[in-house]
């Protein structure tokens, strides 16, 4: 049987080491949202990162640097409005499509944010590192 003391200090050790995971969950959820990323900062983004979340003004900054802007929409929505200088690479086909070099930036977006977040994971799949998702094509002028 253990001793009274024995136990206290295994349960202050045990509050010691819950302690110090709490504070390391908590420190990792203090980094910026992906969305919160500067356009430099998010142009360097490694290629082992997420798929980063970007506003419209980081988008036009990523497109004037040289960034891919494709619309993953359909091609009749396509055709209804898009952003200027996007190109049309419905989500269905973006496995197939040729959409250049795998390090190459790439803005994506479709009308609400469900298939440009589709087609960034199956881009990341195929192994493109520098992917961000604008979601709905209405936050470009946002």
């Amino acid at each position: 049987m253990e001793a009274p003391h024995e136990r206290t200090r295994y349960e202050e050790g045990m509050k010691r080491l819950l302690a110090a995971a709490v504070v390391l969950l908590v420190s990792c959820n203090q980094a910026p949202p992906p969305s919160a990323l500067t356009p430099a900062a998010a142009s360097a983004a490694p290629p082992s990162a997420a798929v980063a979340h970007v506003d419209g003004a980081a988008a036009k900054k990523l497109v004037q640097g040289g960034a891919r802007l494709v619309d993953v929409r359909t091609p009749e929505e396509y055709a209804a409005g898009h952003i200027e200088g996007a190109v049309n690479v419905p989500v269905d086909t973006v496995e197939t499509s040729d959409l250049g070099a795998k390090d190459q930036p790439i803005v994506l977006y479709c009308a609400s944010g469900k298939r440009s977040a589709r087609a960034a994971a199956t881009l990341r799949a195929k192994g493109f590192a520098r992917l961000y998702d604008l979601g709905a094509m209405s936050a470009w002028s946002e």
